[in-house]
């Protein structure tokens, strides 16, 4: 067993709750994260690129502690505003994203743009379809930020003030992971991939996270093999499939390739154990035993 999973210590209890009957699942909330890539350079394992990470404040009730991508929910104004809009078709993007409408796909493209500025200060979105803006940075842009994290402005208007498309050809859909039923908080994620557009650079801006590092995924997953970084199974499964690229380009151009199938974790009542699962994702897998309410194996 990996020893940097994210493993609260409720969830063996809420496990055997939800085997009992006795827990009633919440329905996901759609969220978005963006795996944010630059090229470094390097040779061997320092090749290839770095992505940017955010460590969550301990103080959070989701993954405190965690290493984890930009993100957050969808916000439900994003779905049916006119925006902006640059790259593949919303007709594109509902169906690779796996949702029913051409409104449920912008509204998640849209939290994946968004939240990368709201948590990194990075925009990806142009004048043009073919333009990125080059700085974010000032207190115009700050001002911007800060009103749609609170949410008094929404990104509809954010763009339209400022006379900007999303680019949507910036992204790439990459896996999409759903929180276990027995989570009092759960989010049906979709994550993403981009490059650090050309001008820009990250900013350690959000109230969530008390650090932010850009790192080789390869390192990442070996400080977390070693217990030295928290994270959760879609991070370190997404970090590892990062590896196999030595660019950001080349993980972008990947992107369309990538199975976007739900990953939904598994509770189930073996002999005297609870074993939790991930579908297809062995090195996650945890054996609880139900004689011993607050321990795992």
């Amino acid at each position: 067993m990996s020893q940097g999973q994210w493993y609260p210590p409720e969830w063996p209890d809420r496990i055997r709750a939800l085997a009992a009957g006795e827990l009633t699942a919440v329905t996901p909330r759609r969220a978005a994260t963006v795996m944010l890539l630059r090229d470094a350079g390097g040779q061997g394992e320092a090749r290839g690129p770095v992505v940017h990470m955010l460590r969550r404040r301990t103080s959070m009730a989701f993954a405190g502690g965690a290493y984890a991508y930009p993100g957050g929910g969808v916000d439900p104004r994003d779905d049916d505003r006119l925006i902006g809009w640059a790259g593949p078709p919303l007709e594109y993007w509902a169906d690779r994203l796996g949702v029913a409408t051409v409104t449920e796909a912008q509204a998640v493209v849209c939290a994946a743009v968004r939240e990368t500025f709201e948590e990194a200060g990075v925009l990806l979105a142009g004048e043009t379809a073919t333009t990125v803006v080059g700085d974010t940075t000032g207190e115009d842009w700050e001002a911007d930020r800060e009103a749609l994290v609170a949410r008094d402005l929404s990104f509809a208007e954010f763009l339209d003030r400022r006379g900007l498309v999303l680019r949507s050809d910036l992204l790439g859909a990459w896996a999409r992971w759903i929180t276990p039923e027995f989570e009092p908080r759960r989010y049906d994620t979709w994550f993403f991939v981009a490059a650090l557009p050309e001008g820009q650079r990250t900013r350690d801006v959000s109230t969530e996270a008390d650090r932010t590092v850009w790192i080789a995924p390869v390192e990442a997953a070996r400080r977390y093999d070693a217990g030295e970084l928290l994270m959760m199974p879609p991070t370190v499964t997404t970090l590892r499939a990062l590896t196999a690229y030595r660019t950001a380009a080349e993980a972008l151009e990947a992107a369309d390739v990538q199975d976007l199938t739900p990953v939904l974790a598994q509770a189930r009542l073996e002999g005297d154990e609870l074993v939790l699962s991930w579908p297809g994702h062995d090195e996650f897998t945890k054996h609880v035993p139900t004689a011993n309410p607050g321990g795992a194996a």
